[in-house]
């Protein structure tokens, strides 16, 4: 086997291992994504307080509107603008569908140190 076709077949198995792997964990590219907002809103979306708003649970559509709107400088905001623009629309719509899917709840108790 020639060097050239050992690099074609090898780069196109390792290709095709990332895709596995990329899709092996459903919404892991969206959860990816979505994980620069769990700073402000919480781990997956559910916020302490509701200050922030909490994510989770709420409809896609929505979510999506008020990202564009943000990106748009349609909707007044601090700091969102700022996060909306460095993302593609497709990207804002991974996004959106993953908070969509995320269950509603409170946020997850701080993990205590052990004595």
């Amino acid at each position: 086997m020639s060097s050239r076709l050992l690099s074609v077949t090898l780069f196109g198995a390792i290709l095709s291992a990332l895709s596995i792997t990329a899709h092996a964990q459903p919404g892991g590219d969206a959860r990816g994504l979505a994980a620069t907002c769990f700073t402000c809103h919480g781990t997956d979306g559910r916020s302490t307080g509701g200050i922030p708003p909490s994510l989770a649970g709420r409809p896609r559509a929505e979510l999506l509107q008020q990202m564009k709107d943000f990106k748009a400088d349609k909707r007044p905001a601090t700091i969102m603008h700022q996060h909306a623009k460095g993302y593609t629309d497709a990207q804002l719509e991974l996004i959106a569908g993953y908070f969509a899917n995320v269950p509603a709840g409170p946020a997850a108790a701080p993990a205590r140190a052990p004595n």
